[in-house]
């Protein structure tokens, strides 16, 4: 099983086809509009400048499970996001990281990166690396600043 066995809801609530994103290095972020993290919109969206292209993708998923920080619907969402960050990179409906209605991605990214936790995601903005193979390679807590993964992101779509 890979990451292209899942299929999600975009921000608009279309079904994607995480098939879609074969042969790239992915950077999956758990995110939310109220957070501490927040910021790391910015961060997020200059990684995606470097080097999103045809090898490499963000892709966000909000989340209100941490301190109910992401409480508004898909179009505040994206509102908040394009204006506050001018973010180009997908982002995709709320959903659930952790817990019995968790959504089945990220039920595989957890199981497949355990974290401090085990299986659950600590907070948001929380990173799970994949390789262009659809394989989760790593996983970054919340503190991790996205410039930081850039040596690591490199690499990997350097291999491909």
């Amino acid at each position: 099983m890979t990451v292209y066995d899942f299929t999600v809801k975009d921000i608009e609530g279309n079904k994607v086809s995480l098939s879609n994103y074969k042969n790239k290095v992915l950077l999956i972020v758990n995110t939310a509009s109220k957070c501490g993290f927040t910021p790391q919109y910015k961060d997020l969206e200059n990684l995606y400048k470097k080097f999103g292209n045809e090898k490499f993708e963000i892709l966000a998923f909000p989340c209100n499970q941490f301190g109910n920080q992401e409480p508004g619907n898909n179009a505040d969402i994206k509102s908040f996001c394009e204006l506050s960050y001018e973010t180009t990179f997908p982002i995709f409906s709320k959903i659930n990281v952790n817990g019995k209605d968790a959504d089945p991605l990220y039920k595989y990214l957890t199981s497949a990166k355990k974290g401090l936790l085990g299986d659950a995601v600590k907070w948001n903005f929380t990173k799970f690396l994949v390789d262009s193979n659809g394989k989760v390679v790593d996983r970054f807590a919340p503190t991790a600043a996205p410039a930081k993964l850039e040596s690591i992101i490199e690499k990997l779509i350097n291999n491909i």
